[in-house]
């Protein structure tokens, strides 16, 4: 650090600019408080007139009595469309969701009914199978049909015929059967599509019947509002 010199502050002179800001800021002060003085506002002077509308006061009271009675009843009415639409559109869904339901139980009632056909059909194949294996094996033994033509009819060719017109029997039987069976499967295919047609008018119908009268009271509403100023709408007590 290089050489410094100290010098004693002078005290007066400080004490003086300390009093030239003073004084300063005081004649600021004071010539503030004049210009405010000077320009201060006069007296307002308004020539006296009439004010208000041409109702009086108890006509005007009772003007906003009927509107505040007429919001509250508006309120009410939009509160209970909503809770009406609200309502209809729950039930809608849940009718929605039980003609799901029943459909699935009708395809499911069908896909049983099938199943059970085809156990039946595979339960007679089996059976027929095991008729005709019993009949070939009756029939080891027995004379040929041209065999039995030239020869006279004995005990063997008399068994050979009564095993013959057994195993007809057995296939007109079976033809029959086969035959009753895809009849009923038919005719229980052709009730269950005429139920499931009956079904989807009836739901189209609900469904119609139900926008009708969503779209009707859509329109009580949007006519109620036109007629703001009428409060005697029908179900109001006043």
């Amino acid at each position: 650090v290089g050489p410094y010199v100290l010098v004693t502050p002078n005290e007066t002179r400080r004490k003086q600019l300390q009093q030239s800001k003073l004084s300063f800021a005081k004649k600021e002060l004071d010539d503030l408080e004049q210009w405010k003085k000077e320009h201060r506002p006069g007296p307002i002077t308004l020539v006296p007139q009439r004010l208000g509308g041409n109702e009086s006061e108890a006509q005007v009271r009772q003007n906003q009595q009927m509107i505040l009675m007429q919001s509250k009843y508006q309120k009410k009415h939009k509160r209970e469309e909503y809770v009406k639409a609200k309502k209809a559109a729950e039930e809608a869904e849940i009718l929605k969701k039980k003609a799901i339901q029943r459909e699935k139980a009708e395809r499911l009632e069908a896909k049983k009914r099938q199943e059970e056909m085809q156990r039946r059909e595979m339960f007679l194949g089996d059976q027929k199978y095991k008729t005709n294996e019993l009949l070939n094996r009756l029939d080891v033994g027995l004379p040929k049909s041209d065999s039995c033509q030239i020869a006279n009819p004995g005990p063997e060719s008399t068994a050979w015929k009564r095993s013959h017109a057994y195993k007809q029997a057995l296939r007109e039987d079976e033809n029959r059967r086969l035959e009753e069976m895809k009849q009923e499967q038919l005719r229980k295919a052709e009730l269950l599509e005429f139920k499931q047609k009956q079904e989807e008018e009836t739901r189209t119908r609900t469904l119609k019947n139900e926008q009708r009268r969503v779209n009707n009271a859509f329109l009580d509403r949007l006519q109620n509002r036109t007629q703001p100023n009428n409060i005697y709408h029908p179900g109001y007590n006043g």
